[in-house]
């Protein structure tokens, strides 16, 4: 807990592997028992509250935000003072005893509200991007970090206004096309082309962020309560095809993981007026397995759904594609968020484009409600 209030905005990791044995590539990190899963969120400094699965991956919902794991892929979000990045080693010396090697890692987050209060590796990007430089092997020597908006980022669209967003990525790599190697399954999907969608919103609809506080004298478990936020927030619509597995905290907060075939979501809220805050994140739109177009439908008729439930003054989104999108592709992708969000009363204020080694393109946009215009 914060001193000011509690820390909304997450760090996010996101781990890769592959392994020369059939086997351990059908099962990988699946096979890497509670005990162990446990040691590592113990050295995070958080727990486990909740959890499901399914055929391709396992899904945890965290005491401070969510897991997830794939046989060759381990991705970790986490709010509040934790001290994330110190999965990593961890991660890694799990991963040599398994026979796998890391061939990526993406770390993101947005501007922390309150970062006096974070610890150690988390006091500063700078002081992040050496402690992830100094625990990486050398065989991911493709590597870069990044602040978007900066003067390195590519400004699609000109704007007076600021926004209190960034977004902060790093990333490495050791330039391999690993995606042929993933598909373990003749059925699964490969790897190829998947797109990340990643939202922050500050400044909530007072009104809309009460559903996530419990009910005066309210018992019931954390299953039960975030159960009933996720009825009557609208959560439920979203993905109405996800299986949820969701929490509700005492007195205040909500966690919640879907997942959809090999897909995922995740959203996390934190409702105190002052430093209010809610992210979403879904993964899986694989533009090799459907037209970019398409794609872009997705994300917009989402993007529409989570600004309803929220009703932010300020939000970010970050879309991430791994696939060889071509410039234009990208621009109409800009233009169908903007105008997906600007429908539901937001201003596009930023929009800026990078690309990252090994893990595609990013495009990062910034919104504010038109009266802050």
């Amino acid at each position: 807990m914060a001193v000011s209030g509690f820390e909304g905005f997450e760090k996010r990791l996101e781990l890769q592997f592959t392994g020369d044995d059939p086997k351990t590539l059908r099962n990988g990190f699946r096979n890497l028992n509670f005990q162990s899963l446990e040691e590592i969120l113990d050295a995070v400094q958080c727990t486990i509250v909740s959890a499901v699965g399914n055929r391709f991956f396992d899904s945890y919902v965290l005491s401070e935000s969510s897991l997830f794991v794939y046989p060759t892929k381990i991705i970790i979000k986490t709010c509040g003072t934790t001290q994330l990045l110190k999965s990593v080693p961890l991660f890694l010396s799990h991963a040599h005893q398994m026979g796998l090697t890391v061939t990526g890692c993406r770390y993101t987050r947005g501007n922390f509200i309150f970062p006096k209060s974070q610890l150690f590796p988390h006091t500063s990007f700078r002081e992040e991007i050496i402690y992830l430089e100094n625990n990486l092997p050398a065989n991911l020597c493709f590597r870069k970090a990044s602040i978007m908006p900066s003067p390195q980022s590519k400004k699609i669209k000109k704007s007076s206004s600021s926004s209190s967003h960034s977004w902060h990525v790093y990333t490495a790599s050791d330039g391999i096309d690993h995606h042929n190697m993933m598909a373990i399954h003749e059925d699964d999907i490969d790897d190829d082309g998947v797109v990340t969608v990643e939202v922050c919103m500050t400044e909530l609809d007072k009104v809309l962020a009460r559903k996530f506080f419990r009910r005066p004298g309210d018992e019931n478990c954390g299953e039960v309560v975030g159960n009933e936020m996720t009825e009557i927030t609208g959560i439920r619509n979203i993905n109405p095809k996800s299986v949820i597995c969701d929490f509700g905290f005492d007195p205040c907060g909500y966690s919640m993981n879907g997942i959809d075939g090999e897909n995922y979501s995740t959203i996390h809220v934190t409702p105190e007026d002052g430093y209010s805050y809610a992210s979403f994140e879904c993964i899986g739109l694989s533009a090799s397995r459907k037209k970019y177009t398409d794609t872009r439908t997705d994300i917009g008729n989402t993007l529409r759904k989570v600004v309803q439930v929220f009703r932010p003054s300020t939000m970010s989104v970050s879309i991430t594609s791994t696939s060889n999108v071509t410039k234009s592709s990208q621009e109409l992708l800009w233009r169908y968020v903007s105008d997906s969000v600007e429908s539901l009363g937001l201003n596009c204020t930023t929009s800026s484009f990078d690309k990252f080694p090994g893990f595609g393109s990013v495009v990062f946009q910034t919104f504010t409600t038109k009266s802050r215009k």
